[in-house]
């Protein structure tokens, strides 16, 4: 193959090269381009902003063959590309650390940039409400006080001529006289008798009963009310105490919380999801890094099926249901051949494997979800 020819300005002329790597100091001849050792262009000319332009541009545009092999092998040779990876055959693909943090923020940016397009509300009605009044009022789902109404007036008529502003503020004061606002005082040094978990649980109930009752939302005042001492934990729990009706008022919010934080539950989840794998083929010559990777692929084809589904998503009114439908289809397939295909073990004895690790991982998922979330819930 023919070479480009190279400009005489251009940082890979020859006049520009040293007889030694700038990076790691590996000698070099005039004739090398790049460094052998590290790799780094061997030229001594200093950076000007065209240069530096440049490269950035290149940086962009150059087709990487290593992520094109990992995309390939990773989509249509389930267990495969780990297999060549862990033989040896490392500089055809990505590294699989990388390659998973790298699709599970590309996802999560696609996500974000989608849902900053796309209009999140959920509507009851898509038409507007004219109730006595030249405004339109939208109605929205999540407002309980607003469905209390429309179910009103569905079922009684003569509400219908009824302003809607005057119902929905009616339904607010019935709401708010059912609450129980009260709340029961416990002295600091009483709980601190208390084992810690009731500890927490019950200061917690107090901090959210005082803060509902008096609606002191600044924790230092409500500490000071309650004559307890304004220390870091005492601040953050009183400051957390109205997570659940935060939640409530704004769910969509706090399910797209949690899901910015599924890339690191897998990350810190797999090590231990790993432990099983080792136990179970334990009579394979693979070591406990090599099936961590092998579970770093599966995850990473997750994210890598969900941003390939997601276009197409986007023009289903449904919600994920595309992403879903492949998931639930082809993710059991893909997980049994690619245990086939690094395991090498036959059918019966892959299928058992299969079926247990199924198992094993729906378990394990939802107690280290469950765990993982709560405390990330804590931080919404």
């Amino acid at each position: 193959m023919k070479e480009t020819p190279i400009k005489p300005n251009s940082r890979k002329a020859t006049k520009y090269r040293g007889v030694s790597c700038l990076n790691c100091g590996h000698p070099l001849d005039l004739s090398d381009r790049y460094c052998s050792y590290c790799g780094q262009l061997n030229t001594t000319k200093r950076l000007v902003l065209k240069d530096f332009f440049l490269e950035f541009l290149q940086s962009i545009f150059t087709y990487d063959s290593r992520f094109r092999f990992t995309l390939k092998d990773l989509l249509v040779k389930p267990g495969t590309i780990t297999k060549n990876y862990v033989e040896g055959k490392r500089f055809s693909y990505a590294n699989p650390f990388r390659f998973f943090l790298s699709l599970s923020i590309a996802y999560f940016i696609a996500v974000a940039i989608v849902g900053f397009f796309k209009d999140t509300e959920n509507v009851i009605n898509p038409n507007f409400l004219f109730m006595n009044s030249d405004t339109p009022i939208e109605i929205v789902s999540n407002n309980p006080e607003v469905a209390a109404v429309l179910d009103s007036i569905q079922t009684q008529p003569e509400l219908q001529n009824t302003p809607l502003d005057s119902l929905i503020n009616a339904q607010i004061a019935n709401t708010e006289a059912i609450v129980d606002t009260s709340y029961t005082y416990i002295p600091e040094k009483d709980l601190d008798s208390l084992f810690v978990l009731e500890r927490i649980s019950k200061k917690f109930e107090l901090f959210r009963d005082f803060r509902k009752y008096t609606e002191i939302s600044n924790a230092a005042r409500g500490l000071d009310s309650l004559h307890y001492e304004k220390d870091r934990w005492n601040i953050w729990v009183y400051d957390r105490s109205n997570l659940p009706e935060r939640i409530q008022e704004n769910p969509i919010k706090f399910a797209t919380f949690l899901t910015s934080k599924t890339p690191f539950f897998l990350f810190f989840f797999a090590p231990f999801f790993a432990l099983f794998f080792w136990l179970i083929y334990s009579k394979k010559k693979y070591n406990y890094m090599e099936h961590l990777i092998f579970i770093f692929h599966i995850f990473s084809w997750v994210f890598l099926v969900l941003l390939i589904v997601l276009p197409i998503d986007l023009l289903i009114p449904r919600e994920n249901i595309i992403a879903k439908t492949v998931l639930l289809l082809i993710g059991p397939f893909y997980f049994y051949k690619a245990l086939r295909n690094f395991y090498k073990q036959n059918r019966v004895f892959t299928i058992i494997k299969f079926v247990f690790l199924n198992v094993v991982f729906f378990i394990a998922t939802t107690i280290f979800a469950t765990m993982f979330f709560l405390v990330a819930a804590t931080f919404f």
